[in-house]
């Protein structure tokens, strides 16, 4: 909304480098995973990338500190939001023996094998997939926390309690905690990426006729 409130035909700094993040969604996420279906679950996956990039992000801010997806209720709210999304969209096109049939029932396989594959891509399709993708965030953002905190923790100490030659050690935890806080922003980043990729699977596995 900042971005685009002073739109123009010849885009400034701040809206250059907003259309290139929408481009970067609809063009590498949305298109390349969901083909034709792109334009239906745009909005859906925009607003997944910037909100989770927005929550990772607050990591690295002054005086937070934390990010919010390091937190677990807010990666569960995002995973809910795709599980009830692909679930609805899947039954809405196959009706629900439809959908049943084309997740738990893959094509070209002796009917044998259904007794050991079925209940595998149930847990796939009702418990694995949402709770790998609240997990999977959660876990990288609350890593990279933990190792800031390590970092900056050791600098204060080396600073202000360590004595003698110790104290030296301060400007190398530093130096460790920038060049992490550095990546920790890369991670921000690619974590929303990830999380916004695997949603778009996830909608287009329910959507598709055969997989």
């Amino acid at each position: 909304m900042i971005a685009a409130r002073k739109a123009k035909l010849v885009p400034g700094r701040g809206q250059n480098v907003a259309e290139m993040m929408l481009d970067f969604v609809r063009v590498n996420i949305a298109e390349e995973t969901l083909g034709h279906n792109a334009r239906r679950f745009l909005p859906m996956l925009t607003t997944i990338f910037f909100a989770v990039l927005a929550f990772n992000i607050t990591g690295v801010i002054p005086f937070l500190n934390i990010a919010s997806t390091s937190l677990i209720g807010m990666p569960i709210v995002l995973a809910l939001w795709v599980y009830v999304m692909y679930l609805a969209v899947g039954i809405k096109k196959f009706g629900v023996g439809g959908y049943l049939k084309n997740n738990l029932f893959p094509p070209g396989m002796p009917k044998v094998l259904y007794v050991l594959v079925t209940p595998i891509e149930a847990l796939q399709v009702f418990v694995f997939r949402p709770a790998t993708l609240a997990l999977r965030l959660t876990a990288n953002m609350i890593a990279g926390h933990l190792i800031l905190v390590l970092c900056f923790g050791a600098t204060h100490f080396f600073l202000f309690s360590a004595g003698g030659a110790l104290k030296a050690m301060s400007a190398l935890s530093l130096t460790a905690g920038v060049a992490f806080t550095l990546f920790e922003i890369l991670v921000a980043a690619l974590q929303a990426y990830i999380f916004t990729l695997l949603s778009a699977v996830y909608l287009n596995m329910a959507v598709e006729e055969e997989h």
